[in-house]
């Protein structure tokens, strides 16, 4: 694939210079024509990196995402008003990401939510979004304590963290064995991502080897991920059982293709969410048959109605953000998802405070703090088939949890289990201990009941 090579490129040279970030892409940065009926403009800054070894990956979460925003506008914006946006080119590098947040921050009024699309970045800035009164949207990723509301008032991990996706792939493979007592002495691979998205699902995994009696063994792979020969040399030498991995970018086809030269049986192999798009398997192609992947509720969708009205109603008027063939890709969703959180979180406020108007982010953040996106409202927002119910309150800005496995079948990736929930009696417990920690260290005095009310 000829964007994997040119990836793998990128992210060669870029190791070869201490220090190195990578060059900004000249993306799409203005929306398309003002809807009819507008009643002001909604700013939403977009963080995306479409250069650089992550690229593959992070390019058709951020088609996906603008997609939606201009399908929004398509059909009259926000009960009428325009949605306006602009891109900033992170690279995945954290300061790169702060930079972009700084910049975008205050433009076109003051933006709505920011997306930081990185862990790292997430973490950067928690201590900047309650001075600047802008909430976090980290669907899928993010800081897994971040779900205590009372705590990271601004922090939204909608539909999942990566405590909750560890828990589900130890729950699927006690499953595979017969149950959690057939854990016991079995070896459990965490190949991962050595930042602090890697590292996010070790105190859940540890937790569970307490409980289970499996052996955990931790392999970092340092950035980009194109060299993994002795993280596999160590799983060739231990002989996992199960091999759990935590990859984003070229990461994950390279582990897949040293799982082939290792002989490492892939249907033993389980990537989080973000290891488990067509980018990480295709160039692999059959090589990669077996192989299995947690989804973010989604998988692929390209039956899905909302698909079928980005089609028609933007792709077909030429106003594509990337290539039509991409559109209902596992990525492409994953964007077309967290824009729709973030317009239905203007949608909710914009009940309290008036429908038409422009809120403000303290407002958005009453809105994501009230989400109640039943089924019937996901099926008429084209959704339907495609995510299950999330409503939010002000204690937990997660919402609930639904996790698939699907598995690439050497073409394309099919549903392989029934729906999984993440066990709450394991991590509400970590939750309250990390945020009550957090919240010492930063003296920060969590909200009350009353507090959420004002």
């Amino acid at each position: 694939m000829k964007w994997q090579s040119l990836a793998i490129a990128a992210a060669l040279a870029a190791a070869a210079v201490p220090g190195a970030v990578f060059a900004q892409a000249k993306a799409p940065a203005k929306a398309p024509a003002k809807a009819e009926g507008s009643g002001g403009e909604q700013f939403f800054p977009v963080l995306v990196y479409r250069t650089g070894p992550y690229a593959p990956n992070g390019t058709p979460f951020a088609n996906g995402y603008v997609d939606y925003l201009k399908l929004v506008n398509a059909k009259g914006g926000i009960n009428g008003v325009r949605i306006i946006w602009e891109e900033c080119e992170t690279g995945y590098a954290t300061d790169r990401g702060v930079e972009c947040y700084e910049r975008l921050k205050g433009k076109h009024g003051g933006a709505t939510v920011v997306h930081p699309l990185s862990t790292g970045i997430t973490f950067a800035l928690t201590e900047k979004a309650p001075i600047d009164k802008i909430p976090l949207i980290t669907a899928g990723y993010g800081r897994s304590e971040s779900t205590d509301g009372s705590v990271f008032a601004w922090n939204f991990p909608l539909a999942g963290t990566y405590w909750d996706a560890a828990d589900i792939l130890v729950q699927h493979v006690a499953k595979k064995e017969g149950g959690f007592d057939k854990l016991r002495g079995k070896k459990i691979a965490l190949v991962y991502h050595d930042s602090p998205y890697g590292k996010e699902p070790i105190p859940l995994l540890q937790e569970r080897s307490k409980m289970h009696g499996y052996e955990l063994l931790l392999l970092p792979v340092a950035h980009p991920g194109v060299e993994q020969k002795s993280t596999w040399l160590q799983i060739r030498q231990q002989r996992p059982d199960y091999v759990f991995l935590w990859g984003w970018g070229v990461m994950n086809s390279t582990a897949l293709k040293e799982a082939i030269a290792t002989g490492y049986p892939r249907e033993k192999m389980y990537g989080v969410w973000w290891a488990a798009a067509e980018p990480d398997v295709k160039d692999v192609g059959e090589g990669a048959k077996g192989y299995n992947g947690l989804t973010l509720q989604h998988g692929a969708a390209p039956d899905a109605k909302v698909v079928k009205e980005v089609l028609s109603l933007v792709h077909d008027k030429g106003q594509g953000t990337g290539p039509r063939e991409e559109v209902g890709t596992v990525l492409y969703m994953r964007g077309l998802m967290a824009a729709m959180l973030s317009v239905e979180g203007v949608k909710r406020a914009q009940e309290r405070w008036g429908k038409g108007k422009v809120m403000t982010g303290e407002q958005v953040r009453w809105g994501l703090e009230n989400l109640a996106l039943d089924q019937k409202k996901l099926d008429a927002l084209g959704f339907g088939g495609v995510l299950r119910p999330i409503s939010t309150s002000c204690f937990d800005h997660r919402g609930e949890v639904w996790a698939r496995i699907h598995t690439w079948d050497g073409s394309k990736w099919v549903f392989t289990s029934d729906w999984y929930q993440s066990d709450q009696q394991i991590i509400k417990p970590m939750i309250r201990a990390a945020a009550a920690r957090y919240a010492q260290e930063k003296k920060i005095t969590p909200r009350t009941p009353e507090d959420c009310q004002k």
